[in-house]
This record gives structure tokens, sequence and C-alpha cells, in this order.
């Protein structure tokens, strides 16, 4: 069964038709909502600008915002230490069970 939806997307007073599956409408709804309120933000702060540079500035902050959101969940360092301290509490462990013995 073919669960894809043809909609129509409006960012900064452009339509872009999509073909998306059912399940990702509402967050494409969303994202191309928050583009515009962006757009706009930016469209009453510099009036002496284009919509492009309005664009180009939005996709920057949201960019810039999802890189520290992936940034903070990267667990990997996280890992590495826990790693260190089971070493380290290995050694102290096999220490004492030498000095017992």
């Amino acid at each position: 069964m073919d669960d894809k939806l043809s909609i129509r997307v409006n960012i900064a007073d452009r339509y872009y038709p999509l073909r998306i599956e059912r399940s990702d409408e509402e967050r494409i709804r969303l994202a191309a909502k928050l583009i515009n309120e962006k757009v706009l933000q930016y469209k009453q702060r510099y009036s002496d600008k284009d919509v492009q540079d309005f664009l180009a500035m939005a996709t920057l902050q949201y960019v810039i915002k999802l890189l520290e959101l992936e940034n903070r969940h990267d667990v990997d360092p996280f890992i590495e230490m826990v790693r260190d301290l089971n070493e380290q509490l290995d050694n102290v462990l096999t220490e004492k069970t030498d000095k017992v013995f």
C-alpha cells in the first residue's frame, strides 16, 4: 500500500510540491512554519535585505542549533571515560587480589 501524500509547502512565499510519507506531514509543516517565522523576524529587523538573505540566515541559525544538539548527545566521550574507570577499577581489584593471595 502506498502511504504517500502529496502536499504543497509554503516557504518564504514560494510553494514547493512534496510527496511525503503521511507520518511525516506534521513534522514537515512544522518545519516550514518555523522557517517562515524566522524569515519574518529577519524581514522585520533588516528591511534592506533580500529574501534569499533571510533564508540563508534562518538556515544558518537552525543548523547551528542542530549541531549544538548533536554535540550534546554525543556519548562517545562518556563511554571512553567509563572504559577508563573500569580499567582502573580492574587494576585496583587485581592489585588487592594479588596482595591477599
